[in-house]
């Protein structure tokens, strides 16, 4: 049996440790599909358990969150990323210096 393309996500993103982003192309990249960022965003945006699957954690190419964030509503991203010590440049960009994952 095959594990479809949501799933490999899923666990790609459990490995993001505490206080590390990773953007949707790296997730894709992750998973086999540099192209599939867009389809990143939404196996995050229909998380089947958003508290054991850290979506919060994932972010676009230049390090905003989102503005309609799916678990909450706008500012809650920043809000949990603030809470586990990332830094941002702004109210919007983590500084992905800082907090890049790297696998």
């Amino acid at each position: 049996m095959s594990i479809g393309f949501f799933e490999k996500v899923y666990e790609q993103v459990k490995l993001i440790p505490l206080g590390k982003v990773a953007t949707y192309g790296q997730i894709a990249r992750l998973c086999g599909n540099k192209r599939m960022s867009r389809q990143v965003g939404w196996a995050l945006h229909v998380n089947p358990e958003p508290y054991s699957i850290p979506c919060h954690r994932v972010v676009n190419r230049n390090g905003k969150v989102s503005s309609a964030f799916a678990f909450g509503g706008a500012n809650v991203q920043y809000e949990l990323l603030k809470n586990e010590g990332v830094n941002f440049i702004d109210n919007e960009t983590v500084d992905l210096k800082k907090h890049i994952w790297e696998k």
